[in-house]
């Protein structure tokens, strides 16, 4: 086994990656949807739409849950699903995580949502006609017909099972939408005989109706973007992560946030920046103090620099020379540490 693998499984074990993520708010986790395990799937969306020549594209944010702000034509995804580690956490805590089959038939669920947003469809007599009055009282729980065949049948509620359609006007749309949207569903087939089969049929001719033309301008207005939740994650999950914290035995977060404090300073550095600078004299001195191996001092510094670069830390620029002994101090004793118990203290 290479000298460094009990070290990375410290300092990069799940234990200590949760205890991180749990004590990070949300606004800091900087997540994005480019490039992210969920880009492929609205990627995937928006070629089904075009598909269908459906001229309107929305747009997608992250925040804390699924859903299109009311009235407003763009498509809120679940932060955890930007990020591997987000999603081990999430199914951790709540028991469940969506799989790809599982997103792609929210995101059509939603896009049904934004398309009727985007086009005012609701407001059209026919739509009222065949879905109902759009401003009916919406209510998170009710009574559904399970055996109904006036409504489609798609996505999968752990309450209500695939009857979804039937809470709300806004949602018998949003899915009759997907089921229409969805490749090779055969709606045509499999709706058969259903009184649902008037319902696609219309969003059909609706959608057709619409081929070449550009819903009209709107305001995007976001509902609790994660960007703006400052809570941190243990939080968001109604769990005190302090009982994780022992577990955590490669945390390096609370040493780092004490060298370096926030400032009002205008000429600020990155922490990071600091530590990588220092890495050579750092890692000499952590080897000479501990006798640990190269691989395994490095392994901490790089622990130190990646957890410094998430946290954005900083410091003024007139207090380098300190920071830099508090860095040297801080290294070496992690570094006995590990040597001695196997472990950070904390």
């Amino acid at each position: 086994m290479p000298a460094n693998k009990t070290i990375q499984s410290v300092v990069q074990g799940w234990n200590t990656v949760r205890y991180e993520l749990l004590n990070m708010r949300l606004c800091d986790l900087a997540l994005r949807i480019e490039g992210s395990p969920l880009e492929p799937f609205t990627r995937r969306v928006h070629r089904e739409l075009e598909a269908r020549q459906v001229p309107f594209k929305p747009g997608y944010y992250l925040t804390d849950a699924w859903g299109c702000p009311d009235r407003v034509p763009v498509i809120g995804i679940p932060f955890y699903l930007a990020d591997l580690r987000l999603q081990r956490l999430e199914e951790e805590q709540s028991g469940e995580i969506e799989d790809g089959p599982t997103i792609l038939k929210f995101l059509r669920h939603e896009a049904g949502h934004a398309i009727n947003y985007a086009y005012r469809l609701w407001t059209l007599e026919e739509w009222v006609q065949t879905f109902g009055v759009f401003t009916k009282p919406y209510r998170d729980e009710f009574q559904p017909r399970p055996w109904s065949r006036s409504f489609v049948r798609h996505i999968d509620s752990y309450h209500y099972g695939r009857t979804y359609a039937q809470k709300h006007p806004d949602d018998d749309f949003a899915e009759t939408f997907a089921v229409w949207l969805t490749p090779r569903s055969g709606w045509r087939r499999r709706y058969l005989g259903w009184p649902a089969l008037r319902k696609l049929r219309y969003v059909d001719r609706l959608m057709k109706s619409f081929a070449r033309t550009q819903p009209p301008r709107h305001r995007t207005r976001l509902y609790r973007p994660v960007e703006s939740l400052r809570i941190l994650l243990a939080e968001h999950y109604g769990q005190k992560a302090e009982r994780l914290r022992r577990a955590a035995q490669g945390y390096v977060d609370d040493n780092l946030r004490e060298i370096f404090p926030p400032s009002r300073s205008r000429a600020l550095l990155p922490a990071g920046e600091l530590l990588r600078s220092r890495r050579g004299e750092l890692l000499q001195r952590a080897c000479r103090w501990s006798g640990l191996e190269e691989q395994e001092a490095l392994a901490i510094l790089e622990k130190l620099e990646a957890r410094a670069a998430a946290l954005r830390l900083t410091y003024p620029r007139s207090r380098g020379a300190g920071r830099s002994m508090d860095v040297v101090a801080l290294v070496i004793a992690l570094s006995i540490q590990y040597a001695t118990t196997g472990r950070f203290s904390g």
